[in-house]
């Protein structure tokens, strides 16, 4: 039975103290009825002996504190899944606001899942193809995967992030047994409507599941959101047996809704005034993505975050780059030189690409060729540097060639258009092509054999 309370004691922002109440847990949902029979929603954030904080969805303004009553619901935040789930738009409390009707529900889950025990974990070891040749060439991405975009304010990242959730596939599989859970967290309505058009546009909206949360809603329903993907990117990918791409944008929106929270409720601050608890919150929540034995669907998950004034050691990047494997790092250099996606590989890092590529998953020479483009890179991008220090006059034919090769390499390697979907031949071929710029005795790190069956012929 569901107990009304009169009990309010006292609101401070969106957080509000009520006393005398029984059985009440934490993360519970309630109400909070007006005395016009107005509705406002809340969950529980603390539980002290007879006393309980909850924090407001909406806002807290009007509220009688004698006359007002609340309801704890005895549930969690649920969220309602079905197949019908793709295709379509949700806010940030995983309600349809693309004038669709409501889900007719298979079941109802919590959306504050678990980490997925490592136990139970299976290796990711397969390739998806997202049509990048920055990511697919030399920083693989493998189902099952966590692989963070790092990137700084004002930088194309949620092109990026529309590319690739319109691009990505499992190679070998069919298409319809792949998924994309899109979370969009914080962002302003005109960003909302692009990623909604841009699906819409390119037909990947009937593939895609997307939850969007505003820069005006709630702090509250800005940390919800991620959890509501990953909750309907759980039941896809473990009870439909999908491979499920969850993109998560932006990250650091939803550790700022964190510290919002965190200093409304008079927490002891940790660095830089985020919460102490941030490490263990985005930990449970990124690794819910993986591979679980005995299913055939995986969660593989790009999470986005712009950095805070362009610093790698800043609490969310560094925090995040401990939980996941490895990170992309896009370039506010590189995005001056007109370079799009502006992707600085050699920073740049994808833990388990070996896992991914070779025989039978890419084509036999992409690890070879993928160390061989990488040291000639750097090599060629030394080179430029000592020619902007010495002149060019003191460089050798070989650097000059180095130097010759760092920028074509920018500019059809990693540069590419944002509706160019090249397939990984595609992207080994055009990583050939540059390296025979260079002699061939540069090419150390490439067996022969695959020297002598892909490199291009120079014309005599």
């Amino acid at each position: 039975m569901i107990k009304e309370y009169r009990t309010i004691k006292e609101i401070n922002g969106p957080l509000m103290m009520i006393q005398d109440v029984e059985g009440v847990t934490y993360d519970e949902l309630a109400e909070l009825e007006l005395p016009n029979g107005e509705i406002r929603h809340c969950k529980v954030l603390e539980v002290s002996g007879n006393t309980a904080v909850v924090q407001l969805f909406e806002n807290s303004a009007g509220i009688n504190l004698a006359q007002s009553k609340v309801r704890f619901l005895g549930h969690p935040m649920e969220l309602a899944v079905s197949g019908d789930m793709l295709g379509r738009v949700f806010n940030g409390m995983g309600e349809p606001i693309d004038g669709g009707p409501a889900i007719l529900a298979e079941k109802r889950l919590d959306i504050n899942g678990l980490p997925m025990n490592p136990a139970a974990r299976d290796y990711p070891n397969e390739f998806i193809q997202t049509g990048i040749s920055a990511i697919d060439g030399l920083n693989t991405l493998v189902r099952g995967q966590k692989l963070p975009i790092f990137s700084c304010s004002g930088l194309p990242h949620a092109n990026l992030a529309a590319q690739i959730a319109r691009q990505a596939k499992v190679l070998g599989d069919e298409e319809a047994n792949f998924a994309v859970v899109f979370a969009a967290i914080g962002i302003t309505f005109e960003e909302s409507e692009f990623f909604v058009n841009e699906f819409r546009r390119t037909g990947a909206i009937d593939r895609t599941v997307l939850f969007t949360n505003l820069a005006n809603n709630p702090a509250v329903e800005r940390i919800s959101t991620p959890r509501m993907a990953l909750t309907a990117a759980e039941y896809l990918a473990f009870e439909k047996d999908m491979h499920v791409l969850v993109i998560l944008t932006d990250i650091t929106n939803y550790a700022e809704a964190l510290r919002e929270v965190s200093a409304a409720r008079k927490e002891v601050p940790g660095r830089r005034g985020y919460p102490g608890y941030l490490y263990t919150d985005l930990a449970q929540m990124y690794e819910r993505a993986g591979r679980r034995k005995g299913k055939k669907g995986s969660i593989t998950m790009i999470p986005i975050l712009t950095m805070p004034e362009d610093d790698k050691t800043h609490p969310i990047p560094d925090l995040t780059g401990y939980i996941t494997e490895g990170q992309i790092i896009l370039s506010r250099d590189l995005y001056r030189k007109g370079v799009n996606p502006p992707i600085d590989v050699l920073p740049s890092l994808s833990r388990l690409k070996d896992k991914g590529i070779g025989e039978g998953k890419t084509r036999e020479d992409h690890s070879g060729t993928l160390n061989q483009l990488f040291a000639a890179y750097s090599t060629g991008k030394d080179a430029k540097e000592l020619a902007t220090i010495l002149g060019e006059s003191a460089l050798s034919p070989t650097d000059l060639l180095y130097a010759k090769f760092a920028d074509e390499f920018e500019k059809r390697y990693v540069s590419q258009g944002p509706e160019e979907n090249r397939s990984i031949i595609e992207t080994l071929d055009i990583g050939w092509d540059l390296l025979s710029i260079l002699p061939e005795t540069e090419l150390k790190r490439i067996k022969p054999e695959h020297i002598e069956k892909y490199l291009p012929k120079k014309e005599d």
